[in-house]
């Protein structure tokens, strides 16, 4: 229940940074903005962790395998870039309908296949058709624009 809440709460901060965002670099750049963004996520994370008792250590960077997983954060760059310019084009709620699409559709196939350490899942025809449904959603979200 408790991790419903937490991806609850995760989702509606996702759309309302995508919407602060873009109003910022309205007044400034995507880039500007972009990495306004990230250095304030650095000083959140790092206030945190000298908050919440410092569990560990940064030099357990150095022993993490394999290196890709080290490109969280340039991901995390792109995906505030990326979510700044669909918002601007889109509007939030488009936008996020085919950011949430993408993130099933991709979250899906990590499960299904057991990339980068997920535990492999099994083929399920429900999860599938959970899939379609939503793409059926933004169907019929965007309808009016399609005909």
């Amino acid at each position: 229940m408790w991790g419903m809440v937490i991806s609850i709460i995760s989702g509606t901060l996702m759309a309302l940074q995508g919407v602060f965002n873009t109003q910022v670099t309205k007044q400034t750049s995507e880039w500007v903005s972009a990495s306004f963004v990230q250095l304030s996520a650095l000083a959140v994370c790092l206030a945190a962790w000298f908050v919440t008792g410092r569990e560990s250590s940064f030099s357990g960077i150095f022993h993490v395998r394999p290196l890709y997983l080290l490109l969280g954060g340039v991901m995390g760059a792109f995906i505030t870039y990326t979510v700044i310019v669909g918002m601007e084009q889109l509007g939030p709620a488009k936008a996020t309908l085919f950011i949430i699409a993408a993130q099933l559709i991709a979250a899906y196939a990590v499960d299904l296949f057991g990339w980068f350490g997920a535990e492999k899942v099994g083929f399920d025809w429900l999860k599938l058709a959970g899939v379609a449904v939503f793409i059926a959603g933004i169907v019929l979200f965007k309808w009016k624009e399609l005909f």
